[in-house]
């Protein structure tokens, strides 16, 4: 009997099948039969299994991953994904984006402007309606004048008829027309001028009392306007239909003329109120005051007159009131609303920028502007330290809202605070405006009353808003409703609102 074998059969064909050539399929096969792999997979830890498990999510993720909701969305709506599962491999192996082409600065800024353009034009549609809007307000004011009042001095529209409450020179008409040429409607320039042509020089000479300031600002400044804007004082050919300019200018010599008489009657610089016409002669107004506002706002008007006649009486003698009011007492550049002619001194101690205080401050810096070649600093001086002091004592702020408006000191600095505005407060805001804009480009630097709540009234309301109501139907349509037009149309025109 023989001796048994120190190693078994199936340890030689194990030996053996090393050496020997084995397919693919039966390695696998045999490789998985062992129990050498059931040793393995117990042996696998739980670290082993996560690591892997990690590893298959992230191959997955690389393979299916889509993009957020709301960018496949996106690009769905555009067409520029398919929402099929096809594609969703594809678009892991996509091309980077192409980059759009550098342009030169010349192109980018061509691009500029044919974006922007439909913007310029839509504002410029704008800009003009609001012209004609401006234009059809006259025209309609205009032919009611003309209908119920025309040669008056006002229209009272409720009862439908005309009334002389400014001396009869024809107010209306005459401060109507510098408006009417800026505008361009011949048809007003020529009913105006024709009617100052045949009507004016004999109611100069005959009407009787009107008021210095008034017949100043609203006749002669009418008149004055009227030749400057009709090319007459450069030389060129008539511009506007109407009358030849010297006409305008021949009654602005004549009516200020018999206007002087309100200075030379004076025991002082400052004038009387008031001048009758028809024999030359002046006198106060019935409690013996002049409006500080009204003797201060005669200097833009007699000065023009006197560099286009070439006599300087007219500029000579109203300049003298604003020399004489450098020298009297202020508080922070402020004064009072009233000067007596017969002392030359302020009387009172009303502060405020509404009537009978508004326009001093108006004409010291336009003054200041109109003559700078002059060197008439003081008037530039007298501007800012006023602006200062309406910054300081006049500007508040309303509770709770913080609307920023302008009060007055009816009894001074030391009284009580008056949180009051009338009509004339609301267009200071546009005023003080423009004429620092105006005064930046002589000198660099800015004053402009922060009063918001003003300019917003205005632009709501046409700068006529008044605290007392409106009762007296002549109050409807005073001059100042053309003259806002006139403003509003310059404003439109030169872009400057």
């Amino acid at each position: 009997m023989s001796k048994s074998l120190p190693y078994s059969m199936k340890d030689v064909r194990y030996d053996n099948a090393k050496f020997r050539q084995r397919s693919c399929f039966k390695m696998i096969t045999q490789t998985l039969l062992t129990s050498n792999v059931k040793r393995d997979c117990v042996r696998c830890s739980t670290g082993k299994f996560l690591l892997l498990l990690m590893i298959g999510g992230l191959a997955y993720l690389m393979f299916t991953h889509a993009s957020p909701i709301n960018s496949v969305t996106s690009l769905a709506k555009e067409g520029n994904l398919s929402t099929n599962g096809s594609n969703k491999f594809g678009r892991f192996w996509r091309k980077p984006p192409r980059l759009p082409p550098r342009l030169t600065p010349d192109q980018i800024s061509s691009n500029n402007i044919s974006i922007h353009e439909p913007e310029k034009l839509n504002a410029a549609s704008k800009w003009r309606a609001r012209q004609q809007s401006v234009k059809n307000a006259f025209i309609h004011a205009w032919s009611g004048y003309k209908k119920y009042a025309m040669g008056y001095d006002e229209l009272m529209p409720l009862s439908q008829r005309g009334v002389d409450s400014l001396g009869g020179l024809g107010a209306t008409v005459v401060d109507a027309l510098d408006t009417a040429m800026i505008m361009g409607i011949d048809e007003v320039v020529s009913e105006a001028g024709s009617w100052i042509e045949k009507n004016l020089p004999e109611r100069i000479s005959q009407k009787g009392q009107v008021n210095l300031f008034e017949t100043t600002i609203r006749v002669l400044g009418g008149l004055l306007s009227a030749y400057h804007l009709s090319g007459a004082e450069q030389g060129k050919n008539l511009i506007h239909k109407g009358p030849k300019p010297i006409v305008y200018l021949e009654n602005a010599r004549n009516l200020a003329d018999h206007l002087l008489i309100a200075f030379n009657s004076s025991p002082t610089v400052i004038p009387f109120s008031d001048v009758v016409l028809h024999d030359r002669t002046a006198h106060p107004a019935p409690d013996g005051m002049s409006s500080t506002s009204e003797v201060s706002t005669l200097q833009l008007e007699f000065n023009y007159l006197s560099s286009l006649t070439g006599d300087p009486k007219y500029s000579i003698e109203s300049m003298k009131v604003l020399e004489h009011l450098k020298t009297l007492p202020k508080v922070e550049g402020l004064v009072p609303i009233y000067i007596s002619p017969q002392t030359g001194e302020f009387n009172g101690e009303n502060i405020r920028l509404g009537s009978r205080g508004d326009s001093y401050y108006e004409y010291l810096v336009k003054v200041w502007l109109q003559q700078r070649d002059s060197k008439l600093t003081y008037l530039h001086d007298m501007y800012e330290e006023a602006m200062k002091g309406v910054r300081h004592l006049l500007v508040r702020k309303s509770v709770p809202n913080g609307l920023v408006f302008v009060g007055e000191l009816p009894y001074g600095p030391n009284g009580a605070f008056s949180p009051k505005m009338d009509h004339l407060d609301c267009q200071q805001e546009y005023k003080f405006g423009c004429q620092d804009m105006l005064r930046r480009r002589v000198k660099r630097s800015s004053t402009i009353p922060g009063t918001e709540w003003e300019d917003y009234l205005c632009s709501k309301f046409g700068c006529l808003v008044d605290t007392g109501s409106k009762t007296r139907d002549e109050d409807i349509t005073r001059e100042e409703a053309i003259r806002a037009t006139n403003t509003l149309l310059k404003s439109i025109l030169t872009e400057e609102l």
